[in-house]
Protein backbone atom coordinates (compact mmCIF):
# COMPACT_ATOMS: atom_id res chain seq x y z
CA UNK A 1 0.00 0.00 0.00
CA UNK A 2 2.78 2.67 0.61
CA UNK A 3 4.45 1.68 -2.85
CA UNK A 4 0.89 2.71 -4.48
CA UNK A 5 0.74 6.07 -2.20
CA UNK A 6 4.44 6.77 -3.47
CA UNK A 7 3.40 6.19 -6.47
CA UNK A 8 -0.06 8.60 -6.46
CA UNK A 9 1.58 11.23 -5.19
CA UNK A 10 4.24 11.56 -7.37
CA UNK A 11 2.04 11.54 -10.36
CA UNK A 12 0.49 14.76 -8.86
CA UNK A 13 4.06 16.56 -9.54
CA UNK A 14 3.36 16.96 -13.30
CA UNK A 15 -0.71 17.93 -12.57
CA UNK A 16 0.64 20.97 -10.43
CA UNK A 17 3.08 21.88 -13.08
CA UNK A 18 0.29 21.88 -15.78
CA UNK A 19 -2.13 23.77 -12.84
CA UNK A 20 0.04 26.23 -12.18
CA UNK A 21 1.38 26.50 -15.95
CA UNK A 22 -2.48 27.03 -16.75
CA UNK A 23 -3.26 29.54 -13.96
CA UNK A 24 -0.59 31.50 -15.17
CA UNK A 25 -1.68 31.87 -18.98
CA UNK A 26 -5.18 32.62 -18.41
CA UNK A 27 -4.57 35.55 -16.42
CA UNK A 28 -1.41 36.53 -18.84
CA UNK A 29 -4.48 36.36 -21.49
CA UNK A 30 -7.04 38.85 -19.92
CA UNK A 31 -6.98 41.63 -22.16
CA UNK A 32 -5.98 45.36 -20.86
CA UNK A 33 -3.08 46.18 -18.91
CA UNK A 34 -3.02 45.33 -14.78
CA UNK A 35 -1.36 48.66 -14.05
CA UNK A 36 -3.69 50.99 -15.96
CA UNK A 37 -6.53 48.71 -13.63
CA UNK A 38 -4.58 49.29 -10.59
CA UNK A 39 -4.06 52.80 -10.89
CA UNK A 40 -6.96 54.06 -12.20
CA UNK A 41 -7.26 57.74 -12.46
CA UNK A 42 -3.23 57.92 -11.73
CA UNK A 43 -2.57 55.84 -14.64
CA UNK A 44 -0.10 58.21 -15.76
CA UNK A 45 2.33 56.83 -18.21
CA UNK A 46 5.58 57.14 -15.81
CA UNK A 47 3.24 55.51 -13.11
CA UNK A 48 2.47 52.54 -15.17
CA UNK A 49 5.96 52.42 -16.21
CA UNK A 50 7.14 52.11 -12.93
CA UNK A 51 3.69 49.46 -11.64
CA UNK A 52 4.62 46.94 -14.92
CA UNK A 53 8.41 47.25 -13.39
CA UNK A 54 7.53 46.27 -9.56
CA UNK A 55 5.22 43.63 -11.13
CA UNK A 56 8.05 42.41 -12.92
CA UNK A 57 5.19 42.85 -16.13
CA UNK A 58 8.18 44.00 -18.27
CA UNK A 59 9.96 41.34 -18.51
CA UNK A 60 9.84 38.43 -21.42
CA UNK A 61 5.79 35.62 -20.50
CA UNK A 62 8.56 32.95 -19.65
CA UNK A 63 10.67 34.62 -17.46
CA UNK A 64 7.45 35.75 -15.51
CA UNK A 65 6.08 32.68 -15.07
CA UNK A 66 9.65 30.96 -13.80
CA UNK A 67 10.15 33.98 -11.45
CA UNK A 68 6.46 33.68 -9.99
CA UNK A 69 6.85 29.57 -10.53
CA UNK A 70 10.11 29.88 -8.36
CA UNK A 71 8.71 32.23 -5.76
CA UNK A 72 5.87 29.93 -4.91
CA UNK A 73 8.35 26.63 -4.51
CA UNK A 74 9.80 28.53 -1.68
CA UNK A 75 6.05 29.60 0.09
CA UNK A 76 6.05 33.39 -1.55
CA UNK A 77 2.51 34.06 -3.75
CA UNK A 78 3.40 37.45 -3.90
CA UNK A 79 2.40 40.53 -2.44
CA UNK A 80 -1.50 41.90 -3.44
CA UNK A 81 -0.71 45.05 -4.60
CA UNK A 82 -4.22 46.25 -4.04
CA UNK A 83 -4.64 45.11 -0.54
CA UNK A 84 -1.27 45.28 0.19
CA UNK A 85 -0.56 42.09 2.56
CA UNK A 86 1.24 38.66 1.28
CA UNK A 87 -0.96 36.97 -1.16
CA UNK A 88 -0.40 33.62 1.02
CA UNK A 89 -2.13 35.40 4.27
CA UNK A 90 -4.95 36.59 2.31
CA UNK A 91 -5.28 33.59 0.46
CA UNK A 92 -5.67 31.44 3.53
CA UNK A 93 -7.51 33.34 5.56
CA UNK A 94 -10.26 33.21 2.98
CA UNK A 95 -9.15 29.68 2.01
CA UNK A 96 -10.34 28.81 6.10
CA UNK A 97 -14.00 30.17 5.75
CA UNK A 98 -14.16 28.17 2.05
CA UNK A 99 -13.34 25.15 3.56
CA UNK A 100 -15.72 24.97 6.34
CA UNK A 101 -18.54 25.86 3.65
CA UNK A 102 -17.32 23.22 1.01
CA UNK A 103 -16.62 20.95 3.42
CA UNK A 104 -20.04 21.19 5.11
CA UNK A 105 -21.66 20.95 1.72
CA UNK A 106 -19.61 17.82 0.40
CA UNK A 107 -20.46 16.18 3.78
CA UNK A 108 -23.92 16.62 3.85
CA UNK A 109 -24.33 15.73 0.07
CA UNK A 110 -22.01 12.53 0.72
CA UNK A 111 -24.44 11.23 3.27
CA UNK A 112 -27.89 12.52 1.84
CA UNK A 113 -26.55 10.63 -1.64
CA UNK A 114 -25.96 7.54 -0.38
CA UNK A 115 -28.86 7.42 1.38
CA UNK A 116 -31.04 8.43 -1.13
CA UNK A 117 -29.48 6.23 -3.61
CA UNK A 118 -29.04 3.14 -1.22
CA UNK A 119 -33.35 3.45 -0.75
CA UNK A 120 -34.35 4.31 -4.33
CA UNK A 121 -32.14 1.25 -5.43
CA UNK A 122 -33.56 -1.11 -3.05
CA UNK A 123 -36.78 0.01 -3.95
CA UNK A 124 -36.21 0.51 -7.56
CA UNK A 125 -39.76 1.54 -8.94
CA UNK A 126 -41.38 1.73 -5.93
CA UNK A 127 -43.12 5.14 -5.23
CA UNK A 128 -40.12 5.86 -3.16
CA UNK A 129 -38.05 5.58 -5.73
CA UNK A 130 -39.65 7.72 -8.35
CA UNK A 131 -39.61 10.53 -5.84
CA UNK A 132 -35.98 10.45 -5.29
CA UNK A 133 -35.08 10.54 -9.41
CA UNK A 134 -38.05 13.11 -9.97
CA UNK A 135 -36.10 15.30 -7.14
CA UNK A 136 -32.75 14.50 -8.22
CA UNK A 137 -33.72 15.27 -11.64
CA UNK A 138 -34.84 19.28 -10.13
CA UNK A 139 -31.62 19.32 -8.05
CA UNK A 140 -29.21 18.93 -11.15
CA UNK A 141 -30.82 20.67 -13.77
CA UNK A 142 -31.21 23.64 -11.53
CA UNK A 143 -28.24 25.99 -11.44
CA UNK A 144 -26.72 26.73 -8.10
CA UNK A 145 -26.92 30.62 -7.48
CA UNK A 146 -30.80 30.58 -8.64
CA UNK A 147 -31.50 27.74 -5.92
CA UNK A 148 -29.48 29.96 -3.54
CA UNK A 149 -31.95 33.20 -4.38
CA UNK A 150 -34.86 30.93 -4.09
CA UNK A 151 -33.28 30.11 -0.49
CA UNK A 152 -32.94 33.86 0.43
CA UNK A 153 -36.52 34.64 -0.55
CA UNK A 154 -38.06 31.59 1.10
CA UNK A 155 -36.16 30.93 4.26
CA UNK A 156 -34.52 34.72 4.45
CA UNK A 157 -37.10 37.15 3.58
CA UNK A 158 -40.27 34.93 3.62
CA UNK A 159 -39.77 32.93 6.88
CA UNK A 160 -36.80 34.67 8.25
CA UNK A 161 -35.63 31.46 9.56
CA UNK A 162 -32.37 32.07 8.63
CA UNK A 163 -29.63 35.07 7.86
CA UNK A 164 -29.49 35.92 3.98
CA UNK A 165 -25.67 36.95 3.91
CA UNK A 166 -22.84 37.09 5.64
CA UNK A 167 -20.57 34.57 7.72
CA UNK A 168 -21.65 36.19 11.25
CA UNK A 169 -24.11 38.55 12.92
CA UNK A 170 -23.14 42.26 12.83
CA UNK A 171 -24.41 42.32 16.16
CA UNK A 172 -23.85 40.43 18.96
CA UNK A 173 -22.70 37.25 17.03
CA UNK A 174 -19.78 35.57 16.48
CA UNK A 175 -20.10 32.14 18.52
CA UNK A 176 -20.75 28.46 17.24
CA UNK A 177 -24.15 28.48 17.01
CA UNK A 178 -24.13 31.94 14.86
CA UNK A 179 -21.69 30.40 12.94
CA UNK A 180 -24.02 27.62 11.82
CA UNK A 181 -27.21 29.81 11.10
CA UNK A 182 -25.40 31.76 8.48
CA UNK A 183 -23.86 28.26 6.95
CA UNK A 184 -26.99 26.66 6.97
CA UNK A 185 -28.68 28.24 3.78
CA UNK A 186 -25.18 28.45 1.52
CA UNK A 187 -24.13 24.78 2.68
CA UNK A 188 -27.42 23.41 1.55
CA UNK A 189 -27.84 25.21 -1.48
CA UNK A 190 -23.76 24.24 -2.92
CA UNK A 191 -25.04 20.35 -1.91
CA UNK A 192 -28.17 20.01 -3.94
CA UNK A 193 -26.77 19.26 -7.22
CA UNK A 194 -24.05 17.45 -5.46
CA UNK A 195 -26.45 14.95 -3.66
CA UNK A 196 -28.00 14.37 -6.62
CA UNK A 197 -25.23 13.28 -8.70
CA UNK A 198 -23.94 10.92 -6.20
CA UNK A 199 -27.61 9.66 -5.45
CA UNK A 200 -28.01 8.91 -9.10
CA UNK A 201 -24.59 7.21 -9.75
CA UNK A 202 -25.36 5.39 -5.82
CA UNK A 203 -28.47 3.67 -7.23
CA UNK A 204 -26.77 3.16 -10.44
CA UNK A 205 -24.08 1.29 -8.52
CA UNK A 206 -25.98 -0.57 -5.68
CA UNK A 207 -28.57 -1.71 -8.88
CA UNK A 208 -25.55 -3.37 -10.85
CA UNK A 209 -23.77 -5.06 -7.71
CA UNK A 210 -27.62 -6.38 -6.43
CA UNK A 211 -27.73 -8.59 -9.27
CA UNK A 212 -24.78 -9.95 -8.71
CA UNK A 213 -23.96 -14.00 -8.21
CA UNK A 214 -22.51 -13.09 -4.76
CA UNK A 215 -25.55 -11.34 -3.27
CA UNK A 216 -27.99 -14.23 -4.49
CA UNK A 217 -25.74 -16.18 -2.21
CA UNK A 218 -25.76 -13.82 0.38
CA UNK A 219 -28.97 -13.94 0.90
CA UNK A 220 -29.46 -18.06 -0.02
CA UNK A 221 -27.47 -18.47 3.57
CA UNK A 222 -30.30 -16.83 5.47
CA UNK A 223 -28.03 -13.24 5.91
CA UNK A 224 -30.82 -10.76 6.80
CA UNK A 225 -31.89 -8.07 4.07
CA UNK A 226 -29.86 -5.63 5.71
CA UNK A 227 -26.62 -6.83 6.56
CA UNK A 228 -27.30 -7.66 2.36
CA UNK A 229 -27.42 -4.45 1.71
CA UNK A 230 -25.07 -2.28 4.18
CA UNK A 231 -22.43 -5.00 4.76
CA UNK A 232 -22.00 -6.64 0.91
CA UNK A 233 -23.57 -4.70 -1.64
CA UNK A 234 -22.93 -1.25 -0.27
CA UNK A 235 -19.40 -1.52 0.44
CA UNK A 236 -18.65 -3.29 -3.69
CA UNK A 237 -21.04 0.15 -4.80
CA UNK A 238 -19.15 2.14 -2.48
CA UNK A 239 -15.74 1.54 -4.91
CA UNK A 240 -17.27 2.81 -7.58
CA UNK A 241 -19.12 6.12 -5.69
CA UNK A 242 -15.95 7.22 -4.07
CA UNK A 243 -14.42 9.09 -7.44
CA UNK A 244 -17.72 10.46 -7.81
CA UNK A 245 -17.25 12.02 -4.05
CA UNK A 246 -13.79 13.53 -5.44
CA UNK A 247 -15.18 14.90 -8.66
CA UNK A 248 -18.33 16.43 -6.51
CA UNK A 249 -15.93 17.64 -4.47
CA UNK A 250 -13.94 19.87 -7.32
CA UNK A 251 -18.30 20.99 -8.41
CA UNK A 252 -18.51 22.22 -4.85
CA UNK A 253 -15.03 24.20 -4.78
CA UNK A 254 -15.89 25.72 -8.48
CA UNK A 255 -19.74 26.14 -7.25
CA UNK A 256 -18.44 28.35 -3.92
CA UNK A 257 -17.51 31.00 -6.11
CA UNK A 258 -21.48 31.15 -6.91
CA UNK A 259 -22.69 30.62 -3.91
CA UNK A 260 -20.89 33.35 -1.50
CA UNK A 261 -21.39 35.74 -3.93
CA UNK A 262 -25.05 35.29 -3.38
CA UNK A 263 -24.71 34.72 0.03
CA UNK A 264 -21.73 37.34 0.94
CA UNK A 265 -19.95 34.88 2.05
CA UNK A 266 -16.24 35.84 3.14
CA UNK A 267 -14.42 33.09 1.30
CA UNK A 268 -11.94 32.05 -1.38
CA UNK A 269 -14.30 32.84 -4.03
CA UNK A 270 -15.77 35.93 -3.24
CA UNK A 271 -12.06 37.40 -2.57
CA UNK A 272 -11.46 36.11 -6.55
CA UNK A 273 -14.37 38.09 -7.80
CA UNK A 274 -12.86 41.26 -6.67
CA UNK A 275 -9.18 40.72 -7.16
CA UNK A 276 -10.48 39.85 -10.79
CA UNK A 277 -12.41 43.13 -10.95
CA UNK A 278 -9.26 45.16 -9.60
CA UNK A 279 -6.68 43.14 -11.95
CA UNK A 280 -5.23 42.08 -8.95
CA UNK A 281 -3.69 39.02 -10.61
CA UNK A 282 -1.22 37.82 -7.98
CA UNK A 283 -3.95 37.29 -5.84
CA UNK A 284 -6.31 35.55 -8.64
CA UNK A 285 -3.26 33.29 -9.75
CA UNK A 286 -2.90 32.57 -5.56
CA UNK A 287 -6.52 31.75 -5.39
CA UNK A 288 -6.72 29.62 -8.10
CA UNK A 289 -3.70 27.81 -7.87
CA UNK A 290 -4.99 26.96 -3.89
CA UNK A 291 -7.79 25.66 -4.91
CA UNK A 292 -6.74 23.65 -7.95
CA UNK A 293 -4.47 22.10 -5.37
CA UNK A 294 -6.96 21.34 -2.85
CA UNK A 295 -9.34 19.55 -5.64
CA UNK A 296 -5.86 17.44 -6.47
CA UNK A 297 -5.52 16.52 -3.11
CA UNK A 298 -9.25 15.46 -2.47
CA UNK A 299 -8.74 13.33 -5.53
CA UNK A 300 -5.60 11.46 -4.61
CA UNK A 301 -7.47 11.04 -0.96
CA UNK A 302 -10.10 9.46 -2.82
CA UNK A 303 -8.22 7.75 -4.56
CA UNK A 304 -6.24 6.27 -1.40
CA UNK A 305 -9.27 5.19 -0.50
CA UNK A 306 -11.00 3.17 -3.21
CA UNK A 307 -7.60 1.51 -3.30
CA UNK A 308 -7.90 0.23 0.36
CA UNK A 309 -11.74 -0.59 -0.18
CA UNK A 310 -10.69 -2.37 -3.71
CA UNK A 311 -7.17 -3.73 -2.84
CA UNK A 312 -7.17 -5.04 -7.14
CA UNK A 313 -6.71 -1.05 -7.68
CA UNK A 314 -2.88 -1.09 -5.86
CA UNK A 315 -2.19 -3.32 -9.03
Amino acid sequence: MGSYVLKRLFSTIPVFIGLSLIVFLIMAMIPGNPAQALLGAWATPENVVRINRELGLNKPLYQQYLIWAGNILHGDFGRSYVLNRPVIDEVMERFSATLLLGGCALLLSTVLGLLAGIFSAVRQFGWGDRIITLLVLLGISMPSFWIGLLMIMLFAVQLQWFPASGMYAVWGGGDVADLLHHLALPAVTLAIVATGVIARLTRTAMLEVLRQDFIRTARAKGLSERKVIYKHAFRMALVSVIPVIGIQAGFVLGGAVYIETVFQWPGLGAMMVKAVATRDLLLVQGGVLVAAAAYVLINLCADILQALLDPRLKS
